[in-house]
């Protein structure tokens, strides 16, 4: 990676790492959205009282862009492009019926999809701007194709998420300018642009996770979270 903010000397987080990282601010924001809005207030910040609740979804919103993040680096190193891809598309599968009985309580919804249809999303348009690029009518046809499949699907983040992840994935050697639009992207998520401090710190290495065993736990924990979250709250044991 070119053009990076931080030296070599300072980056000490393996992909791995970001890994575990996402899972454990997914987790908590998804811990807060459990809460109740209205908690008492922890500490007051510039004459604003600061719930518990609003602290820990505001931590837990640093998730996404490390997740957009991975998938850009996962675009890259793949031996298989499809196989990663029918991964992403089988996990967005398995995670929908979770996701939709911890957010509505209902066994299926057609309301709003997962993050993973929104990672998936984001990985085609990646395949179609670098498979394409001799092809540029064909390329540009599959990108906006993809981007209004994101709005009628509902898919998680939307838009602003398939463009997000377009962006990581264009800026990937630009990394100022990659923080500055995926900021200004993010909109009034923006406070999710603190993930790139840890993003600076990436140091391009894989890390411990490696083979299909370690890989697709990570993949799984989405769905089993979101399963055990709705049982706790629903009080099923």
């Amino acid at each position: 990676m070119e053009n990076r903010i931080l030296p070599e000397k300072l980056r000490f987080l393996s992909g791995s790492a970001l890994k575990i990282l996402a899972v454990i601010l997914m987790l908590i924001d998804h811990i807060g959205a459990m809460m109740e809005q209205d908690t008492a207030p922890l500490l007051t910040v510039f004459g604003r009282s600061v719930t518990l609740y609003t602290l820990m979804r505001f931590i837990g919103r640093m998730a996404f862009p490390i997740f957009a993040f991975l998938i850009v680096e996962g675009h890259r190193h793949t031996r298989s492009k499809v196989r990663y891809g029918v991964g992403l598309l089988i996990f967005a599968i398995l995670s929908e019926v979770p996701y939709d009985l911890f957010r509505y309580g209902v066994w299926f919804t057609l309301h709003k999809q997962n993050v993973f249809f929104t990672l998936l999303l984001g990985y085609l348009g990646i395949c179609a701007y670098e498979g394409l690029e001799k092809r540029w009518f064909l390329r540009a046809g599959s990108i906006l194709v993809l981007l209004v499949g994101s709005y009628f699907l509902h898919a998680d983040y939307g838009i602003s998420g398939f463009c997000f992840i377009m962006l990581m994935y264009a800026l990937q050697d630009r990394e100022l300018l990659r923080d500055v639009v995926g900021i200004m992207i993010l909109g009034s998520r923006w406070k999710a642009g603190l993930a790139f401090i840890p993003l600076a710190l990436y140091n391009g290495k894989r890390g411990f996770i490696k083979g299909p065993v370690l890989k697709y736990a990570f993949y799984l924990f989405y769905p089993l979270h979101l399963l055990v979250l709705y049982c706790i709250r629903a009080r099923i044991f």
